[in-house]
C-alpha cells in the first residue's frame, strides 16, 4: 500500500475509500491470523473496534485509520511469507 499523507484531504479521503471496502468477513481474517501471530494486545484490539467501525470510516481518526492499514500491511506480508514457506515445504 502506499503511503498515504493524512494530513492531506484527498489522501485521507482515498484511506477511507478503502477502509469502507474491507468486509466484515476480511475484518474477521486479519483479526484470526494477528491473534494467530500474537501482535500484540493493543494491535489486537484497535483492529477489532475497526471490525466493529467496518463501512463506516468517518467515526475512526486520521491517525486510527494509518495505524489499521499499517497493520494490516504487515499482517498481509507475514501470512503471504507463510503461505511461500508452505509451499517449499
Amino acid at each position: 500500500m502506499p503511503k498515504y499523507d493524512i494530513n492531506d484531504p484527498t489522501d485521507l479521503d482515498i484511506i477511507r475509500a478503502q477502509f469502507d471496502m474491507i468486509s466484515h468477513k476480511e475484518w474477521e481474517e486479519y483479526i484470526e491470523i494477528a491473534e494467530e501471530k500474537q501482535i500484540g494486545y493493543k494491535n489486537i484490539n484497535i483492529l477489532k473496534s475497526a471490525s466493529r467501525k467496518a463501512g463506516i470510516s468517518e467515526y475512526l481518526s486520521p491517525k486510527v485509520l494509518q495505524w489499521v492499514f499499517n497493520l494490516i500491511e504487515k499482517i498481509e506480508e507475514e501470512d503471504d511469507e507463510d503461505d511461500d514457506y508452505d509451499e517449499e515445504e
